[in-house]
């Protein structure tokens, strides 16, 4: 492991750190009070939940009421677990979260602290908490949070300036980590190629200070440990379901239908922009390079150079796993990153800004930060990035309602997540479960396509499947929506009164919210209707 160079800061005592959590998850609970009943959301719905939940009813860790996609499990064996002591309700499940969230701002705290100091500590996690992406993921049930807790707290011992590192903890929660999200295994993966190049590199050039072998032989085995249990429960999926990485389709879908170069390329693109322009990122980067331009100041605590290195690692590991795999760009795969970028604004902010004016900085990028939260930006983006998503559970818990109220027998034609919505009850949309015909999108393809078959369905909820800058507004990204539509999915939603056109109903209900929207379709069919006398 790199020797570093320790910083002036205070110890981190593990009482400071007792106290702090507490503190950290009231703040969480408080800030995110108005989302804690909201009805179960995208990936929550369709799979984290219901996975739970088969292992809670069944203790079978193999999913069966939702498609296998060879996700690791301890997630939903620490949301089953949580259930078993308080119950299987919405409220349980979004607590359990903030205590996720609350224990990965912890960490943030503690290697801001042990870094740069107490003041930067505050502001680098203040920030993070209030960052559009990590903000509404602090209450969401996806892996990626529980992933980025056990990542975020072993990244924060790795760097900690100790000639003895706890070897065991870092492999412990990296293998937590890979076990909460498959693709978290990159990290300590990129941090043992780098041990092992730091090693090399020591031995060739003897004008470098020398390390212990030992040293780097320890790291790179504690940070290799982790692939070893994520191997161990692919094999036990492939034992039981014959497949590794889960069913076909998933397989194609985030790993063989996107290597292409060019593909490649796009989402390196996107996912640079990403991690320094998005959701007003722009900001905090912008005051980091503007303070660049000014003077160091020597008495200053700073990053050391292998620090420096050792977060690029990271950075342009996930960065790049993240360019080849995975079908969707969503954001919070990228989770535990945001808090390093920040990190490294605040210590550029803090090193060249004189007395307390890098403070200053801080708080314009609070201010940036915090109407991201509410302000769309003039791109399409996944609702999940800021509050829209509540926008988007709002309108869908609306029209569910309708439909209780007025169809409580239809057959609905609807398209992912909703179809989830309204056949399962557990999610907090309905009380009981419809039938409904599943199409992919509400594209013009797509209602085309069920237009051929008008008699399956008798009802249609349609909805907003992305959120966009509203027709003639602008919208910065326009110009890529032909690559976005071949290699990311992208496509038009129909407007309702489309929609009902070409499906030959009326649009008896709709509403809209922030840019979401929902409506409900009904078709008056005539049915040939036969009475047949029992023999």
């Amino acid at each position: 492991m790199p020797t570093f160079t320790p910083q002036p800061s205070p110890v981190n005592k593990p009482t400071y750190v007792c106290v702090l959590f507490p503190v950290f998850f009231l703040a969480v609970l408080a800030s995110h009070y108005t989302l804690l009943h909201l009805p179960y959301f995208w990936d929550e719905g369709g799979y984290y939940v219901p996975a739970a939940l088969d292992f809670f009813r069944t203790g079978t860790l193999i999913p069966q009421s939702t498609v296998t996609n060879a996700h690791p499990p301890l997630p939903m064996i620490v949301m089953a677990g949580w259930w078993k002591i308080f119950g299987f309700h919405i409220l349980a499940t979004r607590v359990l979260v903030c205590l996720f969230a609350a224990a990965a701002l912890l960490a943030v705290f503690r290697l801001t602290r042990t870094l740069l100091g107490e003041r930067a500590a505050w502001a680098t996690t203040l920030l993070t908490a209030i960052y559009p992406v990590w903000f509404a993921q602090s209450t969401l049930a996806h892996a990626d949070i529980f992933a980025a807790a056990f990542t975020l707290w072993a990244i924060a011992l790795y760097l900690e300036p100790n000639e003895d590192r706890p070897h065991l903890k870092i492999a412990i929660l990296f293998s937590l980590a890979a076990l909460s999200k498959e693709t978290a295994i990159i990290t300590p993966l990129a941090l043992a190629a780098y041990e092992l190049w730091l090693s090399l590199r020591a031995g060739r050039n003897r004008a470098l200070p020398k390390t212990p072998a030992t040293t780097h032989l320890k790291s790179v085995v504690a940070l290799s440990t982790p692939v070893l249990p994520l191997l161990a429960w692919y094999g036990y999926h492939r034992f039981k379901t014959g497949f590794i990485f889960g069913n076909p389709e998933f397989l194609r879908y985030n790993a063989t239908a996107n290597l292409s170069a060019y593909r490649i390329f796009l989402c390196l693109y996107h996912r640079i922009v990403h991690l320094t322009l998005h959701m007003n990122m722009f900001v905090a980067v912008a005051c980091a390079i503007a303070a660049i331009l000014m003077p160091a100041i020597a008495t200053r605590a700073r990053l050391s150079r292998p620090i420096v290195a050792a977060i690029c690692v990271i950075l342009i590991a996930n960065v790049l796993e993240f360019s080849i795999l995975g079908g969707a760009l969503l954001t919070r795969y990228l989770l535990p990153m945001y808090p390093l970028v920040i990190l490294i604004c605040v210590a550029i902010w803090q090193r060249h800004m004189p007395r307390l004016q890098w403070l200053w900085l801080a708080a314009l990028t609070a201010v940036a930060f915090l109407a991201g939260i509410w302000i769309n930006p003039p791109y399409a983006f996944a609702p999940e990035d800021n509050l829209t998503y509540r926008d988007m559970i709002v309108v869908h818990q609306q029209a569910i309602d309708f439909l209780q109220a007025h169809y409580p027998e239809a057959t609905v034609l609807t398209a992912w997540p909703a179809a989830a919505e309204i056949s399962r009850p557990d999610l907090g949309y309905t009380t009981h479960p419809y039938k409904f015909v599943a199409i992919e999108n509400f594209s013009l393809a797509q209602i085309q396509h069920a237009a051929s078959d008008p008699g399956a369905y008798d009802t249609a909820l349609l909805f907003s499947t992305k959120w966009a800058p509203p027709r003639g507004a602008i919208n910065l990204a326009g110009r890529n929506s032909a690559n976005d539509a071949k290699y990311f999915d992208f496509h038009l939603d129909l407007l309702p009164n489309e929609a009902a056109a070409i499906l030959h109903g009326e649009v008896v209900w709709q509403t809209s919210r922030g840019g979401e929207w929902a409506a409900i379709l009904h078709f008056p069919r005539i049915v040939d209707a036969r009475l047949i006398p029992p023999r």
